[in-house]
């Protein structure tokens, strides 16, 4: 028990971090949906898209390498000189090429004269891969409190700084049409103060790790070359993992027919999808908090003859949680939504959030059961998996966004992770044996499931939803008191 409580205690910093930084960050969709059309806003959806995959390209999984090696080695810092020289160099030279091809590339995109927004976004990809190792040395050290004060300091600025460029100068602008604020800021640039904003804010991380960065000394060698061999089949996972991820929001734009939803373009709809895919960020904070305590957290642990049993009562955990944010969320969606998302003409995508919700807790699942080809340094199973649930992406992609529009791309997201969570386990077990309580946590997973169908697709559901979304929570409650609390309980 002391072993989860120090898990526990650090998902609850990492948790806090990036709950709190997730919704900081998340007031900037309001602003957003209200300044922007959807039109606009897709122009930031399909960006980041891009740069979700480049962000896997710039950092090949080091992060990852880096835990693996400084955690078996008794000079850590020598491996945080390797991935960190590493880093940079690559860095360096991608941003480099995409500044330098980056008025042809915004024109391949269809934003011909925009090079500018390449050029800034090269920038912002360089430094996050620059401080990937740095915020991976913290994670590793215990030093969560520090962690979440770069993130959320980071998150703040920018936020400040949106405000600032989005509101506050049209504003003032429009008051005192000859003040000189007009020296730094032009309306044309439009959503590109997004973009300005990040790159900023980022810049402020290379003054919070300046200390490390000074003295780290340059170092490759034959280390490099063995992380790089750890490290590859990673960057393959990675990039077949974000494909699961943003493929979606690159495709829709270019493969949903002209017309399908009357009225409204393409660059529109990829807009109003990319707006509500973020309202589906509540299941992401969890994955994303839990990610960042466990993973050195079992790292740590391998050694441990008892680990197996650790690592089933954190699934078991973990799946009781997400199960139970999964339908909290679905069913209190259709009035929570509008509160984020500013302009009606957003909220007609609301129904994709529930798929995307479970297609996180699946995520979720598969994280915690990608343990047993990282311990056992089989990387390879973990990218064959990953790459076969990118090929159903695609392949699902394909088929039904001209069948089904951006409800095509939502449950795509769905069905692929779960075919990924099915592969790892039944492989994984065979590999590397975990005691899961595998009918229990697939039991909560169904009613969480089968509860949401019944609230969206019944009519009663719909017509009493406040009692029905209530009586839904209650039973779930219900049954994991039930299944898992009742004996503790009259035990104690």
């Amino acid at each position: 028990m002391g072993q989860l409580r120090q898990l526990a205690s650090q998902t609850v910093v990492y948790g806090a971090s990036s709950v709190l930084g997730r919704v900081l960050n998340y007031l900037l969709v309001p602003l957003y949906t209200a300044v922007f059309s959807p039109e606009d806003y897709g122009v930031v959806t399909e960006l980041y898209a891009f740069v979700a995959f480049l962000n896997i390209v710039y950092t090949y999984g080091f992060e990852t390498a880096y835990f693996r090696f400084a955690t078996k080695s008794n000079d850590a810092r020598h491996y945080f000189n390797v991935a960190q020289t590493s880093l940079i160099t690559t860095s360096v030279l991608f941003s480099a090429a995409l500044i330098l091809f980056s008025e042809g590339i915004a024109s391949l995109l269809e934003y011909p004269g925009q090079g500018k927004y390449v050029v800034w976004l090269a920038l912002v990809l360089a430094i996050d891969a620059i401080v990937a190792v740095p915020f991976a040395r913290l994670r590793l050290e215990g030093k969560a409190l520090r962690f979440a004060t770069f993130k959320l300091g980071n998150i703040g600025l920018n936020i400040g700084l949106n405000i600032f460029f989005l509101v506050f100068c049209p504003w003032w602008l429009a008051q005192c049409p000859d003040s000189s604020i007009g020296l730094i800021y032009f309306p044309q640039l439009g959503v590109g103060y997004v973009f300005i904003s990040n790159l900023i804010a980022n810049g402020f991380y290379l003054l919070f790790f300046a200390p490390w960065l000074i003295r780290m000394k340059l170092s490759m060698g034959r280390d490099w070359k063995v992380m790089m061999l750890y490290a590859a089949p990673l960057l393959v996972m990675g990039f077949a993992g974000v494909t699961n991820e943003m493929l979606s929001r690159v495709l829709l734009k270019y493969w949903l027919p002209v017309g399908f939803y009357p009225g409204q373009s393409n660059q529109e709809i990829l807009g109003v999808f990319g707006a509500c895919y973020k309202l589906s960020v509540f299941m992401t904070l969890a994955v994303q908090a839990f990610r960042y305590a466990f993973e050195p957290f079992f790292f740590s642990k391998s050694a441990d003859k008892n680990s197996p049993e650790l690592f089933a009562k954190v699934m078991h955990g973990f799946i009781i949680f997400g199960s139970f944010s999964w339908l909290v969320i679905s069913l209190v969606l259709q009035d929570l939504a509008p509160l984020f998302l500013r302009q009606s003409s957003y909220l007609s995508a609301l129904d994709i959030v529930p798929w995307l919700l479970g297609g996180g807790l699946f995520l979720g699942v598969y994280f915690n059961l990608s343990v047993w080809y990282k311990l056992t340094d089989q990387t390879k199973y973990g990218a064959w998996i990953t790459i076969l649930g990118s090929l159903v992406t695609i392949g699902l992609n394909f088929a039904l966004i001209p069948v089904l529009g951006y409800m095509g791309s939502a449950m795509t997201t769905f069905f692929s992770y779960l075919i990924m969570v099915c592969l790892s386990y039944v492989i994984g077990q065979k590999h590397y044996f975990v005691p899961y309580k595998t009918g229990k946590g697939l039991f909560y997973m169904a009613l969480a499931g089968l509860s949401i169908l019944a609230f969206y697709f019944c009519d009663l559901c719909q017509e009493y939803k406040y009692f029905s979304a209530t009586g839904l929570i209650t039973l779930f409650v219900a049954m994991v008191w039930l299944l898992d609390f009742r004996k503790q309980t009259f035990n104690k």
